[in-house]
């Protein structure tokens, strides 16, 4: 009887997921001619193309996305069955660096999971700039540190996504951009840096109307109509838009790494890690 690699259905959902073979390798840890060879060995097992490739991208034909949701729900058997007889080794408290925003869009959908099938681990939650998280005084009290770095950045941090920098606002209330308001995090921000260089490049007025360090605060800000802000775009929650304008300029990307200053319990951030990377691959 025929049997399906989990390990090529993993590569192809991250391929899905990612759009391309050069960032599943990223994510993956392995080399581009790798994630090639383990499509090509999953289309020659079934027998059929699973994708068409549109520019630099690759995307998925009709057969390829029946097969999406059926390798999705085989990966979550498989994972959930390993979890299930796991969970009782981890103990311990787990403490997590994250940056506001992604403290307030990412960890509600991981946080209940994570403490259903690890209820011996007690997950300590600080949020703070990156820079600050990565600080020399600062690192070493975490396990684990989930931070945002400039693309030209190089450390030993793990890629975990290379994610686009959006403007972000209230559609309803900006829909005129001169002169432009903006709330902002403090300085020591990617994002407010990013923001204050890209504009100094253009001719338009812009000035800085609120700052605040706490997505919910931004938020507020730019429900009041004090201004648009920008953030990662997967961390925009659901009752801002992202907005697009002639007068606002092309932000770049940014990176999205996990850090481990040396865990005393590597097997939970291990878990905690592959919860939040799950997250952000969707």
């Amino acid at each position: 009887m025929k049997q399906l690699s989990l390990d090529n259905l993993r590569t192809f959902v991250t391929v899905v997921e990612l759009g391309g073979y050069a960032k599943a390798g990223e994510l993956l840890g392995r080399s581009q001619p790798a994630i090639s060879l383990q499509i090509k060995k999953l289309e020659e097992q079934l027998g059929k193309r699973l994708f068409q490739k549109v520019g630099q991208r690759h995307h998925t034909n009709g057969d390829g996305q029946a097969l999406y949701q059926q390798a999705k729900n085989m990966l979550r058997i498989n994972d959930d069955i390993f979890r299930q007889f796991e969970q009782s080794s981890l103990t311990g408290r787990l403490r997590l660096g994250i940056p506001s925003e992604f403290a307030t869009t990412l960890l509600p959908n991981i946080i209940g999971d994570f403490s259903k099938l690890y209820p011996d681990v007690a997950l300590e939650v600080t949020s703070a700039l990156s820079k600050s998280l990565l600080s020399d005084n600062y690192r070493n009290e975490f396990d684990l540190i989930m931070a945002l770095r400039n693309p030209e950045e190089a450390d030993e941090g793990e890629l975990i996504l290379d994610d686009d920098l959006v403007w972000v606002g209230d559609r309803q209330l900006h829909r005129e951009f001169e002169p432009l308001a903006l709330v902002l995090a403090p300085n020591g921000c990617v994002y407010r840096s990013r923001v204050i260089n890209c504009l100094k490049q253009q001719t338009g007025s812009w000035r800085i109307s609120y700052t605040n360090a706490d997505l919910s605060g931004l938020t507020a800000a730019i429900k009041q109509g004090l201004g648009i802000t920008a953030l990662a775009r997967s961390s925009v929650p659901a009752e801002l838009d992202i907005l697009q304008h002639p007068q606002l300029p092309h932000l770049g990307t940014i990176k999205i790494c996990l850090f481990r200053p040396g865990s005393r319990h590597p097997q939970a951030s291990d878990k905690l890690a592959e919860f939040i990377k799950g997250r952000l691959a969707r």
